[in-house]
């Protein structure tokens, strides 16, 4: 256990040393969580998940 936590001691260093790589990494993790979370919302809203209306074949499209 000691190891593991010297590696993640080392890891922090090596990260408070470039602050830049860091930034970059946050930045990249939060987008890509970011977008998966929209995409898997907007899939789950419109695919997965029944309409919010009773009667589905009743709705009609008017142009």
């Amino acid at each position: 256990m000691r190891g593991w936590f010297d590696d993640l001691a080392y890891a922090a260093r090596r990260l408070w040393r470039s602050p830049g790589l860091s930034l970059t990494a946050l930045v990249i993790l939060v987008l890509g969580i970011g977008v998966n979370t929209t995409a898997f919302s907007l899939v789950n809203a419109l695919l997965l998940q029944p309409p919010p209306f009773p009667d589905v074949e009743a709705v009609v499209d008017v142009l």
